[in-house]
């Protein structure tokens, strides 16, 4: 299995660029709770072994490796909540949160490297493009991982605000278990009233107080 490498930056560093940044975001999906980006600059002489997608690595592994690239990494992560996904959608959503994040470093990037197809339309730096990024970029794959163990804390800690929808171990998404609980429990604040489930039984309940 092939990691990914530093490839794009070494590219990009050749070419002048003095900081690159990679930036990637997690939690599109779910019913409930936000969108989160995280962007990262890696020192090219420092750089961890194992960074990988972080949908292929072990908890254990994506929290060692988040808490070294938060102590010596230039880094930077913004949740987007549900207020703003239902207001602008979830794609725009996600563009915002990271943007925020590539604001949010301490050092302006030469370039960012971004996660996906598109660039976001309000990025304020130039920015490359690089389908399945995580999994081909090593500054994406830290972001991704970055992203992912802190939108993973935060569900845990709305689970216990919110018990009984299984956050701490869906993380929001439209498991079984979690659609159930909807049915059962109702929705909470937390949850994406835009995304079809959601607005359905909201549908359903204001229909049945006419």
């Amino acid at each position: 299995m092939s990691l990914p490498d530093f490839s794009f930056e070494r590219t990009a560093l050749a070419r002048g660029a003095r900081h690159v940044a990679g930036v990637d975001e997690v939690g599109r999906g779910p019913l409930a709770g936000p969108v989160t980006a995280a962007a990262v600059i890696l020192d090219p002489a420092n750089i961890p072994d194992g960074l990988n997608d972080s949908k292929k690595l072990t908890a254990k592994r994506r929290e060692t490796l988040a808490a070294w690239l938060a102590a010596n990494c230039d880094h930077c992560i913004v949740h987007v909540g549900v207020e703003d996904i239902d207001r602008l959608n979830i794609y725009h959503a996600a563009h915002l949160a990271m943007c925020m994040a590539v604001a949010g470093l301490r050092q302006r990037p030469c370039l960012v490297l971004v996660d996906g197809n598109r660039i976001p339309r309000d990025l304020s730096c130039p920015g490359e493009a690089i389908v399945q990024g995580d999994a081909r970029c090593v500054t994406i794959a830290a972001a991704s991982i970055l992203a992912k163990v802190a939108r993973d804390r935060l569900m845990v800690d709305l689970a216990q605000q919110h018990p009984g929808y299984g956050w701490e171990a869906n993380a929001g998404y439209a498991t079984p278990a979690h659609k159930r609980a909807l049915l059962d429990l109702g929705v909470t604040p937390f949850h994406r009233r835009s995304f079809q489930p959601v607005h359905n039984i909201l549908c359903k309940d204001m229909q049945s107080t006419l």
